[in-house]
């Protein structure tokens, strides 16, 4: 083992979990021998670790996702451990476990009565973490007593938008595991080791990142806006570029191993003085709140390790509006460097999220691409790869509980628009509305997982819908379901249809507040009930006044009864929001929470709340009338 090194980089991280199969994710810095054990009661089962349950991408780096296949009870309290050469997991991780435990607990639940759910955690963002807060209640309540699942409904990374302090310890890590050199087809840049030695590797990255010509709206025909940058993130000074970066952020923002063999400066280093003071200034406040971040990651790596854990990507996993327009698309496959960099945020999130949400979906030859990359690189494979991630179109998953959960991929299979390319895609397209409605026959009640709020806010989807007239939908990220008439009314053909589930819970984050609807089909006695429920971010916050404007203007220009109504794309369903727990009139919350909602034996919303990262609880009640 090396002795520089921790043994296990970050995990364990429970994953998908039934009745018939237990996933448990972990990234160590060799490669292992030995059995999973997973016990209850009398029952003890051991599972041996295989080369099949692995993907090595560096000397010192190897991704886990271990598959623990047998007869499991359900409702009962179990116990695992990863026993290893080196020791049990148990024994090399003991700030891991809760203070009670010799291993680690865990319940699986067929019933998904009680769901942790939320998105968008930012680590430089100046607030707490609601990770820490759902971590300090889980490990005192009894296992029975927990929820069945924590749902991550995107932005489990800012990769635009990474803090100078965050990209500093990436590039301290990535020659330690000894991450595969990467091949980048840009000049200036040949390599990844060139990269991280340029001159604007930190905070100047905008500098090396591609732009585009666009000649598709009025300013640019004038030379007043002609050419942008592809990846349009206001900050992304320091974007995440090659596949190790990309893959080392997650590792640092699950779990608090690797910030040992970290070393950050209190002031920016900066020896020729080539750096605007504001960056001098900005890493001095993103290194305090980054400090700030590291000390919850014990609380976040326990939480992990003791909750099955279910992921889906949204934008900033990979860059700020990804495939928001087909402009946007044919710019990136017209740029080289551009796609290696979609490529590579694909990369990692497979690494690190896609692979444990449903394992079945990968085979052997979709693994060998990944393995031979470390074994035999060439920038062929990696290029063919990277190919084969985009076109993959079974991102989407569901989860066989009561109700049943289907998780949505509103990213990779747009609905793109045939009139103009700047215009905002639909979230999904024709077939993959087809396999949504597949997975809603039979059921009495549903569980949707959308990244983007299916049911938003009017005036905000207004000022977009404005933004996109003017042919800058970048600009205020037009990006909602009711932008694209396709998908809108496909999706609200889908979901009012008399043979569809009665009871749909709407669960979505993207926006950084919170809020929750009650949806009803006006003039019909046989509406289903529809309920959105929005919580975002777990660490991330919307600029409050704005948000306070748009809050107001939203309430009294589309009130009930506001003739605006009819020109939205939903004015036959009856939108009736829910008053916050709190002494104001605001309907939008916008604190760093954790979503926690309850539902009954129907599927019906018995409680909605959302646990702020300052501990306050803020229930939302179905009693207004605006």
């Amino acid at each position: 083992m090396s002795k520089s090194l921790p043994l296990v980089l970050s995990g364990p991280i429970i994953r998908k979990s039934s009745a018939t199969e237990v996933n448990l994710w972990l990234t160590t810095s060799e490669r292992l021998e030995g059995h999973a054990l997973i016990q209850w009661a009398d029952n003890s089962l051991e599972f041996m670790i295989t080369n099949l349950q692995c993907i090595q991408i560096g000397h010192h780096a190897w991704v886990y996702l271990l598959q623990c296949q047998a007869d499991f009870p359900v409702n009962q309290a179990l116990e695992y451990d990863i026993i290893t050469q080196y020791g049990a997991l148990s024994g090399l991780l003991p700030n891991a476990l809760y203070s009670n435990e010799s291993l680690f607990s865990f319940i699986i639940k067929d019933k998904a009565d009680y769901v942790l759910h939320g998105s968008c955690r930012n680590p430089h963002y100046p607030s707490k973490d609601s990770l820490v807060i759902a971590n300090q209640q889980l490990k005192t309540q009894a296992l029975e007593e927990r929820a069945s699942l924590l749902m991550m409904s995107g932005d489990q990374i800012y990769a635009d938008d990474v803090a100078g302090p965050m990209l500093m310890a990436i590039q301290q890590i990535i020659p330690q595991l000894e991450l595969f050199e990467e091949s980048l087809p840009d000049t200036a840049i040949p390599t990844s080791t060139s990269l991280y030695a340029h001159q604007h590797n930190l905070y100047q990255r905008d500098k090396l990142l591609p732009h585009y010509v666009d000649n598709t709206n009025f300013l640019s025909r004038w030379n007043l806006y002609k050419s942008r940058p592809i990846f349009s993130s206001s900050e992304h000074e320091n974007h995440l570029i090659t596949c190790a970066e990309f893959f080392v952020m997650y590792l640092l923002v699950w779990s608090p191993a690797l910030w040992e063999c970290v070393s950050l400066p209190a002031s920016l280093p900066d020896p020729d003085n080539k750096l605007d003071k504001k960056w001098h200034a900005c890493w001095k406040t993103e290194k305090i709140i980054i400090d700030q971040f590291v000390q919850g990651l014990n609380d976040v790596q326990q939480l992990f390790a003791h909750i099955p854990t279910y992921m889906i990507f949204d934008d900033h996993d990979i860059t700020d509006d990804w495939n928001l327009t087909i402009g946007w698309e044919n710019a990136v496959n017209g740029h080289p460097l551009a796609a290696q960099v979609i490529g590579n945020g694909l990369m990692g999130y497979f690494l690190c999220q896609g692979w444990g949400n449903n394992p079945e979906q990968f085979d052997d030859e979709f693994l060998d691409g990944f393995r031979q990359l470390f074994s035999d690189y060439t920038h062929d494979k990696h290029a063919q790869l990277i190919r084969q991630l985009t076109r993959f179109e079974q991102w989407h998953y569901s989860i066989h509980t009561t109700p049943k959960i289907v998780v949505l991929d509103t990213r990779t299979r747009r609905w793109r628009s045939e009139s103009n390319t700047n215009k905002p895609s639909g979230l999904m397209d024709w077939e993959a509305m087809l396999d949504f409605q597949h997975e809603l026959i039979g059921q009495e009640a549903i569980i949707i997982v959308s990244a983007a709020p299916i049911f938003g806010v009017k005036f905000i989807e207004a000022l977009q819908k404005t933004m996109t007239m003017l042919g800058q939908p970048l600009v205020i990220d037009a990006e909602n379901w009711m932008a694209h008439p396709g998908s809108a009314n496909t999706l609200l053909s889908i979901l009012t249809h008399p043979k569809t589930p009665q009871n749909f819970v709407i669960l979505s984050g993207d926006v950084h507040y919170s809020f929750a609807y009650d949806i009803k089909l006006r003039h019909s006695k046989s509406s289903p009930d529809i309920y959105q429920i929005t919580c975002s971010g777990f660490k991330n916050e919307f600029p409050n006044v704005l948000l306070r404007f748009c809050d107001f203007m939203d309430r009294v220009l589309y009130s009930p009864h506001s003739p605006l109504n009819w020109f939205t794309k939903r004015k036959n369903l009856l939108v009736t929001k829910r008053d916050p727990s709190v002494a104001n009139n605001d309907k939008l919350i916008n604190k760093s929470s954790i979503g926690e909602l309850r539902l009954d034996e129907k599927g019906k919303p018995e409680q909605i709340s959302i646990l702020t990262a300052e501990g306050e609880s803020i229930s939302f009640l179905p009693k207004s009338s605006d």
